[in-house]
């Protein structure tokens, strides 16, 4: 829709996890080094955690695209809480025959597979991603699982990504022979504000577009509302290249981004959770009385209408609670 206007290849912005967009900051690149030192290092176990969007899959599959030939992944991606017959998932992870196989049945398909992947001196990695949803059974079964490694080599490894509800659930008194399996874990925390400006500024380059196209200020707003949640930020700057196309306007300017901001909000899907960074708040400027907007005369008009003057008034009303809440977004550059 917008990308020939800006100058895009692609649209920089979307929701899909798209290892190609990947955002190698500090955080993501401690995590994909303990993803990667778990794989060379035969661990056992590996768990990789992190808020809702925090761009956990994406990391996964950016891990996936980089292993060599001797390794063999299996996927495990839709897991929910009432998850049963798990080894019948594993064998579907690894491409195997499932169908109309007994839990024993299972069981033995699974060893022959391991043995010969061992034998030809491949190693086998079962990644579970939204591990967050399995319960504490099927964690148990994962680890009963793990028992197929012997002496020092290990012929699967694990790998658990999920929400912080997976580090919970694994420090229960029932998981502890899990927990103490356990070699390598990282969690992934929320962006600070430099990085969230990189992080933008990254995707727009990736797309082929100016770094400079949503302005600091404007990504200083996407910060204080997404609170650094990548799929935030994301949803936010995807909208304002829409509202800035449609305004007919060549880059987001910060007024523009609180706009994209005030609507989401009133939309009430937007759901900008408190995370473990929370920044601190600017002084806000006195709360002055609502004025009618200038403009030009058609605006001018506009405001004569006394219904339609109400409505901007309770508009501008809510927008003094947003600069109060977000800090105030409009400020004098004198």
């Amino acid at each position: 829709m917008y990308e020939s206007f800006f100058k895009l290849q692609e649209k920089p912005f979307s929701l899909l996890p798209d290892p190609g967009y990947l955002y190698l900051g500090q955080q993501h690149s401690t995590a994909y080094t303990m993803l990667d030192y778990g794989l060379s290092s035969q661990a056992g176990f590996t768990v990789i955690s992190g808020e809702v969007g925090s761009g956990k899959t994406t990391l996964i599959r950016h891990l996936l695209n980089q292993q060599s030939v001797d390794v063999t992944v299996g996927l495990i991606s839709n897991t929910h809480r009432t998850l049963t017959d798990l080894l019948q998932w594993v064998l579907f992870a690894f491409s195997l025959d499932y169908r109309n196989k007994g839990e024993i049945e299972c069981y033995d398909a699974l060893i022959d597979f391991l043995v010969q992947e061992y034998s030809q001196n491949r190693r086998a990695v079962l990644i579970v991603d939204e591990a967050q949803n399995l319960g504490i059974d099927a964690l148990e079964e994962l680890r009963v699982l793990s028992n197929v490694n012997a002496d020092k080599d290990q012929v699967m490894q694990l790998i658990l990504v999920g929400q912080p509800e997976l580090r919970e659930t694994l420090k229960r008194p029932e998981l502890v022979q899990f927990a103490q399996r356990i070699a390598v874990d990282y969690h992934l925390g929320p962006l600070d504000e430099k990085a969230t400006l990189d992080y933008i500024q990254h995707r727009l380059k990736v797309a082929g577009g100016d770094p400079g196209l949503i302005g600091p200020e404007a990504c200083r707003a996407v910060y204080r509302a997404s609170r650094g949640t990548p799929r935030l930020i994301n949803t936010l700057c995807d909208t304002a290249l829409v509202y800035a196309y449609g305004a007919n306007q060549p880059r987001v300017t910060e007024e523009l981004m609180w706009e994209v901001i005030r609507d989401k909000l009133q939309g009430g899907l937007f759901d900008p959770q408190p995370s473990n960074v929370s920044p601190a708040p600017e002084p806000a400027e006195p709360e002055r009385e609502p004025q009618p907007r200038r403009g030009n005369s058609e605006s001018a008009g506009f405001v004569r209408n006394p219904e339609l003057r109400d409505e901007i008034d309770q508009l501008q009303q809510q927008v003094n609670k947003l600069q109060r809440q977000f800090g105030n977004p409009t400020r004098n550059r004198r």
